[in-house]
This record gives structure tokens, C-alpha cells and sequence, in this order.
């Protein structure tokens, strides 16, 4: 009896050692596994890459054609003051240096589309004018702002081209790109620049919180766009500071 307790002893002394052992080889190849050789956790792989088939084949060049467009009416009546009501302490190069009209005097109009593509590279501008002469203008812009407001400036026209000359045919076309917003937000200077020059990106939108950033992009304008918020002012040397015509920018349906 003693000597079948000794061995059944040795037995179960021998499984655990053989256990133990098992362990230990098993080891390294886990810890392969659950980190790599900079001792990072390994990312999980899934075995399943595929998706149901597409109905249409996938073109990244499609990128270039229009995606959504928007179009604006520019009038005088959508400008929310008089020019004869400028604050007084807006400084002289925002104020008219010929004779001004009320808005009921004002015969200017405008009809405006703009096309974005489709990958937000780019936006095409073009505005048909009636009785503006090109002459008088001084300044062009895209602001953001709601109705009845005066935003600060997205796009400076005059740093595009010559806003004159473009437009003394009574139509005026230009691309737009990341470039041009990026210029617009640099040309201002000091405190009047820092508030005027560059749409601020709203705080709920913000990577830092409590940040002023700016937009930068033709896709942020098309973001401001969407909710409403960008509007054409076109000034002339007798509406310098509320503008001769002004027209919101609203989404329409793409063109076929």
C-alpha cells in the first residue's frame, strides 16, 4: 500500500512538471501575438475584407465633374442699412467717395451660380450683372453671415483678378480655390484684418476648445454654404460700407 501511494506520488509530481513545461513553450508565442517587437499591441485583423458588389464602378476622376451648386439674386434690398447710416467711427477706406443712393434709388441686380466639384477642390463662380458699371466697383466679395447681417470675408475677388476688367462684359467668372481662402484670411492686418478677413469655423466645431480657427478650405465654405450662411456683396464707390447689391447663396438641384 505504501509503495502504490509513492508512485501514484511520482505520477502527479510528473503531469505537473510536464504541465509547467508545456506553459513555458507555449508562452513566447502569445506574447507574439498580443504585442509586436516595439512591445505595441498587435492591431486585430479581420478575415472577412469583402462588401456586397456596387451598382456603379468606382471613379476617383468622377471628383472633377459638379457636385452641388448653389445660386444667389444680388439686389439692393438685401442690404441691411443705408449708406447714409454708416457708424460714424468706420474708418474712410470703408466709407463711399461719391455720391450714394437709398436702396429704392438702386437699379443693380445680379444672378450668380456657384459649382462646386465633386471632390471640393474647386468652385466656379459665375454672376451675370444688369446696371452696374464695372467703373465704379471697388470691392467683391463672398462673406459669411445670415440674412441681415455683415460677416467677415471668405473670398476677396480683388486678390483673384482685376474685378474690373472681369466683369466689363457684365458677367463675371472665376475659379475658386483653397489657395484663394487662405490668401483672403492673410490680407487682413491688425485688429480691423483679424475681424474682417476669414470666416471663424464655429466653436462647437472646433478641435481646440475655446479656439478661433478660420476656414480653410473650398469644404468648409461648402459646409457654410449649405447651412445658409455665405452672401455676395458687391461694393461701389457710392455703397462702400453696406454694399450696392448683395444676394444669400442658397443650395438648388444639381444640373443634369
Amino acid at each position: 500500500m505504501h509503495r502504490k501511494s509513492h508512485r501514484l506520488l511520482v505520477v502527479c509530481l510528473w503531469l505537473v512538471l510536464l504541465l509547467t513545461a508545456c506553459r513555458e513553450q507555449e508562452s513566447p508565442s502569445s506574447n507574439v501575438s498580443e504585442e509586436s517587437a516595439d512591445h505595441t499591441p498587435a492591431v486585430a485583423r479581420r478575415a472577412d475584407t469583402h462588401t456586397p458588389a456596387l451598382a456603379i464602378a468606382l471613379d476617383p476622376a468622377q471628383g472633377q465633374e459638379i457636385g452641388s451648386v448653389y445660386e444667389a439674386y444680388l439686389s439692393p434690398h438685401q442690404e441691411p442699412g443705408e449708406e447714409k447710416d454708416t457708424p460714424s467711427h468706420i474708418p474712410a477706406a470703408f466709407r463711399s467717395t461719391t455720391p450714394s443712393l437709398l436702396r429704392e434709388e438702386r437699379p443693380g441686380r445680379g444672378h450668380a451660380f456657384l459649382r462646386f466639384t465633386k471632390d471640393l477642390s474647386r468652385v466656379y463662380v459665375d454672376i451675370g450683372l444688369e446696371n452696374i458699371v464695372a467703373e465704379t466697383v471697388v470691392m467683391f466679395h463672398i462673406h459669411c453671415g445670415r440674412p441681415d447681417m455683415l460677416g467677415p470675408i471668405i473670398v476677396d475677388f480683388g486678390l483673384i483678378d482685376d474685378i474690373q476688367a472681369n466683369m466689363a462684359d457684365g458677367i463675371y467668372s472665376v475659379t475658386v480655390t483653397n489657395a484663394d481662402i487662405e490668401a483672403t484670411t492673410a490680407s487682413g492686418h491688425g485688429l480691423v484684418g483679424v475681424l474682417t478677413m476669414g470666416c471663424p469655423i464655429p466653436p462647437s466645431l472646433s478641435f481646440q476648445p475655446g479656439s478661433v480657427d478660420k476656414v480653410k478650405t473650398i469644404a468648409g465654405m461648402e459646409y457654410l454654404a449649405q447651412q445658409g450662411d455665405l452672401y455676395f456683396n458687391l461694393h461701389t464707390s457710392g455703397q462702400v460700407y453696406y454694399g450696392d447689391i448683395r444676394g444669400q447663396i442658397y443650395p438648388i438641384t444639381p444640373f443634369e
